[in-house]
């Protein structure tokens, strides 16, 4: 720890969703229930799409993405949760908080912006057609994701170095279930303002930015969709991005929801179990919104889940029936 702190803390307690022991079988249960299906669902969607030569689009190489990083986004939080319960232990040392922290602040933002380039990939497919392969090569689809790992990681380090300088005392009580940045913060018994400016100004440009980019592409798209005569094409055109603006919104509203339950309630109990949503509920649901509304993953997954059944008989020697 920095200079500037005045107490060695070696561990932090996480109170959880609830301090009712009757209650924490079943928060367990949904909680490993939603778990494994954010991993298998997202995990199925990487497989699809690296299964099948068909998908190998930008569209589906940020959506690949989007599932690596919604499957390591619930992984920094929900695994220690469930340990915690398991062992009917509330603690997280020191170390682990601050890396908790850095990867769950590094993979939410790639979230965000993740989503903000899928709505800029629409807005080229579907405003400039015939440039869309030049525009989103490759090589350029390749270099924009590996800017913003690099940019967003050096924004997690920022905060995570931020928090290193402050000082706690001793049995600090975190009113969440994982190591939440502001929480964390407000809970410190030195001076937090420069913490409180930064995590506020980042909020601003790292929350309103990409939204504004989200809605200023969907804009162009709406305007495009107006400008073609047919009501096929518009329906054609429209159903592109139709289970992105549905990720879209499913992801910021819940992020809007747990800003005004928190604003409201001021209870951190209550900000706590509206942030569910946001960090579980949303990863989970993705899946589903992609595979049900799109045809191309549907028919890549019946691939893949037929791909066995097609090798046996190759293995074995059985010919097929013409």
């Amino acid at each position: 720890m920095g200079p500037g702190n005045t107490t060695q803390i070696s561990e932090f307690l996480l109170l959880g969703l609830s301090e009712e022991p009757k209650l924490q079988p079943l928060i367990f249960g949904i909680f490993l229930s939603m778990y494994l299906i954010i991993v298998f669902g997202n995990l199925l969607i990487i497989l699809a799409v690296s299964s099948d030569s068909h998908l190998h689009t930008p569209m589906y190489f940020f959506l690949s993405n989007l599932s690596f990083v919604d499957i390591c986004f619930t992984s920094t939080t929900i695994p220690k949760m469930l340990w915690n319960i398991q062992t009917q232990s509330k603690v997280i040392t020191y170390e682990s908080c601050i890396t908790q922290m850095y990867f769950y602040i590094f993979f939410g933002e790639l979230d965000d912006f993740l989503l903000t380039v899928m709505a800029y990939d629409c807005f080229v497919a579907i405003c400039h057609p015939l440039h869309y392969m030049v525009i989103m090569n490759p090589r350029f689809c390749g270099l924009l994701v590996l800017i913003f790992w690099v940019m967003i990681a050096m924004y997690s380090l920022l905060h995570s170095l931020m928090v290193l300088q402050l000082s706690f005392c001793p049995d600090v009580q975190i009113p969440h279930f994982f190591c939440e940045l502001n929480q964390v913060v407000q809970l410190s018994n030195s001076d937090n303002f420069l913490n409180n400016m930064v995590i506020y100004f980042a909020a601003v440009l790292t929350g309103v930015g990409p939204f504004a980019c989200i809605l200023y592409s969907y804009s162009k798209i709406v305007f495009c969709i107006r400008g073609i005569s047919s009501a096929q094409g518009k329906y054609k055109a429209f159903s592109t991005c139709v289970s992105h603006l549905s990720v879209v919104s499913l992801f910021y509203c819940t992020a809007l929801g747990v800003y005004l339950s928190s604003a409201a309630t001021h209870s951190s109990l209550s900000s706590a179990t509206a942030s569910v949503m946001y960090t579980v509920v949303t990863p989970m649901l993705n899946p589903f919104i992609y595979s049900l509304r799109n045809k191309d993953i549907k028919r890549a997954l019946k691939r893949f889940y037929l791909m066995p059944s097609i090798k046996w008989p190759i293995v074995l020697g059985v010919k097929k029936c013409p």
